[in-house]
């Protein structure tokens, strides 16, 4: 008798703050993953517009995903937005429809906890900052033991919103710590890999070429996001598609060089509040690594796979 290999399909929750790259996320993670749900958090926007354009998405794509929203504020900083990015709506650039209802919760934390305590090895995706996933994981300490790790976009080498913080790290450093010290498995998709990840114009010409609504939209939606970035580098041809990775990094791994590190969060320097802290000596006494840090992507191979998820979800809508 042939033997039959059943593939399985990663279970996920995304927590995102949409955001034009966690748009991508929520596609590829519909093509990709078993996604058990979308939490939102203040971050990119605040927190009624990510929650907005989390259920946009959910209506538009048809998933039967749930959405939840969750925190509205960091655990003690002040909310800061990035609309210097992605527009006032969190997705200017485009005329996106309205989506038939709201959020299915209220409540992330809560949904994330019964949601991990249901189903034994989920993979949280956190592409925002980390308040709702601190808040879970300080909240229900049996969760450390039952998922089977979070993959998050955050930090790096440099950073975006000062010399040293990335912005998802930077909006809550105190979130970041507990999760960076709370022992669970973790993966981070910082700056340095996403920045390797742009989409150009000749990219965004591949979005527009598969056709239909959904493709257009999100033709659209890039041409604002990559005018953004070009505008605030001096040497970047587009927009780095940040978010998607950390979802890439749990679904098809062979496309990541990596090395396992130390991570710590640095949360009170004047100059370094946010940063995150990777411990690349070679002493023996260095601290025994918390973290796998993503080094380097294939990004042709990535970008084809975007393309797929992008494709397979217009052929969805149109339906």
């Amino acid at each position: 008798m042939l033997a039959v290999m059943v593939i399985t399909r990663p279970r996920i929750v995304l927590d995102c703050d949409p955001g034009h790259d966690d748009v991508i996320a929520i596609i590829v993670a519909a093509h990709t993953s078993e996604l058990l749900g979308i939490t939102t958090v203040a971050g990119n926007a605040p927190l009624d517009r990510t929650t907005h354009n989390a259920c946009v998405f959910r209506d538009w794509l048809d998933l039967a995903a749930p959405v939840h929203s969750g925190a509205a504020r960091p655990l003690l900083a002040e909310p800061l937005t990035a609309s210097y990015v992605h527009g006032e709506s969190g997705l200017d650039g485009a005329d996106l429809p309205e989506p038939a209802a709201g959020p299915d919760g209220t409540d992330a934390v809560e949904f994330i906890i019964e949601t991990c305590r249901t189903e034994e090895g989920v993979w949280l995706v956190p592409t925002g900052p980390l308040t709702n996933i601190a808040l879970a994981l300080r909240g229900a300490a049996d969760l450390a033991d039952r998922i089977a790790g979070i993959s998050l976009m955050g930090g790096g080498t440099f950073g975006n919103r000062s010399s040293m913080a990335e912005f998802n790290i930077w909006a809550d450093p105190e979130a970041a710590a507990i999760v960076f010290g709370s022992g669970v498995p973790l993966q981070m998709a910082g700056l340095d890999v996403t920045h390797q990840f742009v989409v150009d114009p000749g990219r965004i010409d591949d979005v527009a070429a598969i056709g239909g609504p959904l493709p257009g939209a999100l033709a659209s939606l890039f041409r604002f996001f990559a005018d953004r970035y070009v505008a605030r580098h001096d040497d970047m041809a587009g927009a780095a598609v940040h978010d998607p990775l950390a979802v890439l990094a749990v679904t098809r791994p062979e496309l990541f060089e990596s090395t396992d590190r130390h991570v710590t969060i640095e949360t009170r320097g004047e100059h370094t509040r946010g940063m995150t802290v990777i411990d690349r000596r070679s002493l023996v006494e260095r601290p025994a690594p918390n973290c796998r840090v993503l080094e380097r992507v294939d990004h042709e191979a990535a970008w084809k796979l975007v393309l797929e998820a992008i494709a397979a979800a217009g052929e969805r809508t149109h339906g």
